[in-house]
């Protein structure tokens, strides 16, 4: 519930920030507020519908049926049948780097992809924790929230950069030039920074649910604990726009500054997901 309300206010704040950017750009006329939030529809509206082909390219996912792997199959068969969720496809990437993740817009149109690195590290146990916590996304549609939040984001990163440069022609005309500079640096730090809230949100909400779905937290927590391991020794090459959908932070932790990291820290995740097993 405390996550729900969480994203809720976030996307407000998304929201509201691509709405004073277009009131910026039009000084005050309604208008361009309106063109804002077009800009921003359309973008949702494109995201919404091609979004999980884009990702399951980009990582040259192919899609199985249960003779190719009945071991991933029956895993998935069985907890989406627990989840009371139409089973999704299920693929599998060639990477070595050991992660996981799921796409597509609704649970009647989604997937679940695996990578070849994550099959030969994981137990099946531990791959039942991480195909529960991906389900749990499926489930609470995570995914089309955070497409929407990551299209809002862009969204708004394009539009301070128009209102720099519009503001550069009125500052010619005695404006003030400081304020188009700020708001072209600052808006999208801002989104960025409300995109990441809303990710880290809702891995710890799908930690729970995955872990109440495979019924024990332990072996997610296990998963998690390998896969960090292993992500920081194969580190797995995706955009910036994209980190926010796998199991754990496909970049190396070390590189970046927790502030600007997609996920919560693993140690936190799993010190949450072990508290679910005492008494």
């Amino acid at each position: 519930m405390i996550n729900n309300l969480k994203t809720v206010i976030l996307m407000g704040l998304l929201m509201g920030l691509c709405l004073a950017v277009g009131y910026f750009i039009g000084h005050g006329n309604p208008y361009f507020m309106f063109t804002a939030l077009l800009f921003g529809g359309v973008m949702n509206f494109i995201a919404y519908f091609f979004s999980d082909k884009i990702a399951l390219m980009t990582m040259r996912a192919k899609q199985i049926e249960r003779k190719d792997d009945p071991i991933l199959w029956n895993i998935v068969e069985r907890l989406s049948v627990q989840a009371d969720i139409p089973m999704p496809k299920v693929y599998i990437s060639p990477a070595a780097a050991p992660n996981a993740f799921a796409t597509g817009r609704n649970p009647s149109h989604s997937a679940v992809c695996v990578t070849e690195g994550l099959k030969h590290l994981l137990n099946q146990q531990e791959l039942a924790g991480v195909i529960a916590h991906e389900l749990s996304h499926v489930k609470n549609r995570d995914i089309l929230i955070g497409t929407i939040a990551a299209v809002m984001a862009g969204a708004i990163t394009y539009l301070a950069h128009m209102a720099y440069y519009i503001g550069g022609r009125r500052n010619r005309d005695g404006g003030n030039p400081l304020i188009a500079i700020l708001l072209m640096l600052l808006a999208p730090l801002a989104a960025a920074l409300i995109q990441l809230a809303i990710s880290r949100s809702r891995e710890y909400k799908a930690d729970r649910t995955g872990a109440q779905l495979c019924g024990s937290p332990r072996g997610l927590a296990s998963a998690l604990g390998k896969l960090a391991d292993g992500s920081s020794r194969i580190p797995l090459e995706v955009s910036n726009a994209q980190a926010n959908m796998f199991i754990v932070q496909p970049l190396t932790g070390e590189e970046m500054a927790s502030l600007f990291m997609t996920h919560p820290p693993i140690s936190k995740r799993i010190d949450r997901l072990m508290a679910m097993e005492k008494p």
